[in-house]
């Protein structure tokens, strides 16, 4: 980078001062808008559902078109929910490209919880042997570690921090591939996805697919704005997945039966909204983000919420709480599933979690001093999460969707929709300025958490250039 270069990028932190300062004197000294409450829709009768199990997503990408979502015919124990059978050969191109102590620093201290892992990966002097098929004990994998005083480039669709070009100290973002993901869907399926609280019959509901896209409307402007490729991976309170719930009956039966469970209509049906909402809902988002947008990270936009002891009389917490969640921590059964095995290893030779730290660790000290909030307590030795560098605030866990996106994920979880504090910001609604909440003047709880992303990430990729 020239001197002149250098002498912009030096005055990033001072221009991002003067812009905060800026607008919390604008924010005292305009008046306010009426509060908007995002938009709760009243039910309406569904549109046809798909009527082919085969549905391709439209062709928006040049280099060809996005793979079909699929619903598999029947339940494998082998693999994952609607999982598919993984090519080992695209391992191929990431022979030779990682250490053999680095590979095995991921492999236990992040990836892995125990050591069942060595059911299914041997350790070699040179190489790792990676079972591929779980009924043939032949079909295996051979991966060869990097020789000494070599170097590799792999292949993968996102950047690095490093790798991105220096950017114009008013724009610090620009040129960074950002796909947004609203978490869940809101709307009219916000009560059968399970993330709609209503306290009383008094107050409107909160539902955590409504507001994540409020917040990721905003964000995509503020991100814009600093010169950020940004796409939505949810655009509206509806399914970015084209089946509908009858679709995924068959398969919710057949899961049902093999492992010997109560196949009633009832619990085929709870099996089945569970693979329509859940599982193969982020499968068709995981389509958008590889093979679409290709984005240099993930921001997935979520609202917290505690377990209710009596749910048929809803309470309020007065302890909120913030964490992130980055992808590791795969679990004895989990490794066990080809395909999550299979993806498990290529992040590891992708360096995903490498630069995934990095970013949470800005992320979450952003996110803290704009809300104020105490990290989330995992219990002592858990069997589901891994900390992540000694930051309370950071966790590894093998979620869907920081597994299936292939790139570096920011998985948000702060606040509590059934919070004291939250709950009585979200009944405000989004609104400009400032405004008397529990006694404190305070920005609408939409605005606060995109500033806290907002911040984090101009903090992390301007680093470097100071």
């Amino acid at each position: 980078m020239n001197k002149s270069g250098r002498n912009l990028a030096l005055e990033v932190p001072l221009i991002i001062f003067a812009i905060g300062v800026a607008f919390v004197v604008q924010m005292l000294m305009t008046p306010s808008k009426d509060p908007t409450v995002p938009h709760f829709a009243e039910v309406e009768k569904q549109e046809k559902d798909q009527e082919v199990m085969n549905v391709p997503v439209p062709k928006v990408d040049k280099e060809g078109e996005i793979p079909p979502l699929k619903i598999p015919l029947t339940y494998s124990e082998e693999l994952s929910d609607l999982g598919e059978k993984p090519d080992w050969t695209k391992l191929d191109p990431y022979q030779e490209a990682i250490r053999k102590d680095e590979f095995l620093h991921l492999l236990t201290e992040v990836f892995t919880v125990g050591d069942t892992w060595k059911n299914w990966i041997a350790i070699g002097e040179d190489s790792a042997v990676i079972r591929t098929d779980n009924q043939d004990e032949s079909q295996k994998y051979e991966l060869f570690f990097q020789k000494e005083g070599e170097s590799k480039k792999v292949p993968r669709y996102w950047r690095t921090r490093e790798e991105l070009a220096d950017t114009p100290s008013d724009r610090p973002l620009a040129g960074l591939r950002i796909a947004i993901d609203p978490g869940h869907i809101g709307g009219n399926y916000a009560a059968l996805e399970q993330r709609r609280f209503l306290l009383n019959e008094n107050a409107a509901p909160v539902q955590e697919g409504d507001m994540t896209l409020t917040v990721a409307n905003t964000l995509k402007d503020q991100l814009e704005a600093l010169g950020a490729i940004v796409n939505l991976v949810r655009e509206k309170t509806e399914p970015v997945n084209p089946f509908r719930v009858e679709q995924y009956q068959d398969y919710a039966y057949s899961k049902l039966e093999h492992n010997k469970g109560l196949s009633t209509q009832e619990s085929v049906k709870r099996e089945a909204d569970r693979m329509f909402y859940r599982v193969g809902e982020i499968r068709a988002r995981a389509r958008l983000v590889n093979y679409a947008f290709k984005p240099d990270l993930v921001l997935c936009i979520h609202f917290n919420a505690d377990a209710q002891p009596d749910p048929a009389n809803p309470v309020l917490f007065e302890q909120e709480h913030f964490h992130m969640l980055l992808n590791g921590a795969y679990t004895a059964g989990e490794v066990e599933h080809e395909d999550e095995r299979f993806i498990m290893i290529l992040k590891i030779l992708q360096g995903i979690h490498q630069e995934e730290a990095k970013l949470a660790h800005a992320a979450a000290n952003a996110f803290v001093q704009e809300a104020g909030l105490p990290p989330y307590q995992y219990e002592p030795n858990s069997t589901r999460a891994v900390n992540v560098d000694g930051n309370p605030y950071l966790w590894a866990r093998n979620l869907i969707a920081n597994r299936l996106y292939e790139c570096p994920v920011l998985f948000y979880e702060p606040y509590l929709m059934n919070g004291k504090d939250s709950y009585a910001r979200m009944q405000m609604g989004d609104y400009d300025g400032l405004r008397y909440v529990n006694g404190q003047l305070r920005r609408s709880i939409y605005r606060e958490y995109v500033d806290a992303v907002t911040e984090g990430l101009v903090e992390y990729y301007t680093e470097h250039t100071k």
